[in-house]
């Protein structure tokens, strides 16, 4: 996943980190805070769990992430690891909404995605955001070719992109046929743009360091790291079916593109669709087939068989053998927690 930028000798580099540890996979997500979001990662643990995943899930959490909800994740099958934030360049006006500031800290979020480049002890990592739910397996996307960032495309629809020349000329990349990109006018169509709450890529210490070195010297800009990561991989980013992130506003703004059968991942990211702080009065909330997404959320979270304990218990009667592996499985890095919970599967 190296940039047009780098050099022959720092892809080689990059090729020889990625390679070392082929086969090994994980699904990343990202914990900050001591509010509530701690459910939306135990409500995505036991998503995985529910569709069978063969990977773990690994929770970055930043320092002020309680030890009572760490502990709570551990119990739920996850491997913690700490990450500690990135400071954001001093120029924080003009975000779209208050905690992209703080989402500057995730690579994928900035501190999160810097860190995740670092993971690698993963040939591959998905990075999902902790308001996702997982209705199908995915697993099948770790075997997409390397060396490219896989997103779905994000929309140009809602309001918080009326700054944007998109936005403004009616223009969305789900739907380019409704309204055409002027091209005598504008100049060439923008490049595909990907939303950051799911990305499969490849840990790389080189990638990561190039990445530390850009953003200190890149001026933030409206929609900041999603904007970042867009502009930095937009040599290597490979569009996927919005099957796999559907974000809600898509059920709006383009019906025609959505078939829930087939979807496999949600995205709550909607103002009142976060299933555990479900608000009816916000717009677009009452609809049906949010309520319907919104209480099959509640349906996995609910269910104690899918709690790890209770899980690791049914399948090792059902395959003893492979959940023997599972249960006696070390860290690499001989993390109390990480060994704890060796696998969301």
């Amino acid at each position: 996943m190296a940039t047009g930028n780098m050099t022959l000798e720092k892809k080689i580099k990059a090729d020889v980190t990625m390679n070392a540890n082929v086969g090994k996979r994980a699904y990343v997500t990202f914990l900050a805070g001591n509010k509530d979001y701690w459910m939306g990662v135990v409500g995505l643990a036991k998503g995985l769990r529910k569709v069978k995943s063969a990977y773990p899930l690994v929770v970055a959490c930043l320092p002020d992430v309680p030890e009572e909800h760490r502990q709570i994740l551990v119990a739920q099958g996850c491997i913690i690891r700490e990450i500690v934030p990135v400071v954001p360049p001093e120029n924080k006006t003009g975000y779209s909404m208050a905690y992209f500031v703080l989402n500057y800290s995730k690579l994928p979020y900035l501190t999160t995605y810097l860190y995740i480049m670092q993971f690698v002890e993963y040939e591959k990592v998905m990075y999902l955001d902790g308001d996702i739910q997982v209705f199908g397996n995915i697993d099948h996307l770790f075997d997409t070719p390397s060396g490219y960032l896989y997103a779905v495309k994000d929309c140009f629809c809602e309001i918080s992109w009326c700054n944007t020349t998109q936005y403004k000329i009616g223009y969305c990349q789900q739907s380019p046929e409704k309204v055409t990109w002027p091209v005598e006018t504008l100049g060439s169509p923008p490049p595909a743009y990907f939303n950051a709450g799911m990305l499969l890529f490849e840990p790389n210490l080189v990638v990561y360091e190039d990445l530390l070195r850009v953003v200190q010297i890149t001026t933030p800009t409206y929609f900041a790291e999603q904007d970042f990561l867009n502009i930095y991989f937009r040599d290597t980013y490979k569009p996927i079916p919005s099957t796999y992130n559907l974000v809600l506003a898509m059920l709006w703004r383009h019906p025609e593109h959505v078939d829930l059968n087939q979807i496999r991942v949600v995205h709550y990211c909607a103002n009142g669709s976060k299933p555990w702080k479900y608000d009816e009065t916000e717009e677009h909330m009452e609809r049906e087939d949010i309520k319907m997404l919104v209480k099959k959320w509640w349906e996995i979270y609910e269910d104690p068989s899918l709690d790890y304990k209770n899980f690791m218990e049914t399948e090792s009667k059902l395959n003893p053998i492979t959940t023997a592996v599972l249960a006696t499985k070390e860290s690499d890095d001989g993390d109390v927690l990480t060994s704890l919970a060796p696998s969301a599967a």
